[in-house]
C-alpha cells in the first residue's frame, strides 16, 4: 500500500512539474525528500512519546519540534504551485538543523532506547535529503 501511495504522489507531481516556478526541477529527488521528511516525522513522533518523562524531556521536545518541521517542509514541497526557491531552501536549512539537533540528542540516549537510535538514523537519512535537495535547486538557480 505504501509503494501504491508513493507511486500516486510521484505521479501527481509530475503533472504538476511543469507548472513549477523552477521548470527542470528533478521529481524523484523531491520525492525522496519528502519520503524521508516523512519518515523522520514519523520516526521522531514515536520517540518522544517513548520518552516522555522529567529526565527525557530535552529529547522529547527535540523531537516534537522535528517531526513538526518536517511535516511543514514536506507540505511545502508538495505544493509545486506556491513554492518560491529562497522560501524552501530556507525551510530545508531549518529541518537540517532541527534533525541535526534530534540526532545528536538521541544518540545520546540511543544504547538504552532503540527508539532513540533509530530516530537518530531517520533524522540523519532527513538532513541528507534536505541538503541534496537544496544543492540541487542552488545548482538550478545559478544556470538559470
Amino acid at each position: 500500500m505504501t509503494s501504491m501511495m508513493m507511486n500516486m504522489t510521484m505521479q501527481m507531481m509530475e503533472m504538476h512539474a511543469k507548472d513549477m516556478p523552477m521548470p527542470g526541477m528533478d521529481m524523484a529527488m523531491m520525492q525522496e525528500c519528502i519520503e524521508a521528511c516523512s519518515a523522520c516525522e514519523q520516526a521522531c513522533t514515536m520517540c518522544a512519546d517513548s520518552m516522555m518523562g522529567a529526565e527525557m524531556a530535552r529529547c522529547a521536545g527535540l523531537c516534537m519540534n522535528t517531526a513538526d518541521m518536517c511535516n511543514a517542509t514536506m507540505r511545502m514541497m508538495m505544493r509545486p504551485h506556491g513554492m518560491h526557491a529562497e522560501s524552501a531552501m530556507a525551510m530545508m536549512q531549518a529541518t537540517m538543523v532541527m534533525c541535526t539537533a534530534s540526532a545528536e540528542e538521541c544518540m545520546m540516549h540511543a544504547e538504552m532506547s532503540e527508539d532513540c537510535r533509530m530516530c537518530a538514523e531517520a533524522c540523519r537519512q532527513c538532513a541528507m535529503a534536505c541538503q541534496k535537495m537544496m544543492d540541487a535547486m542552488k545548482g538550478m538557480m545559478t544556470a538559470g
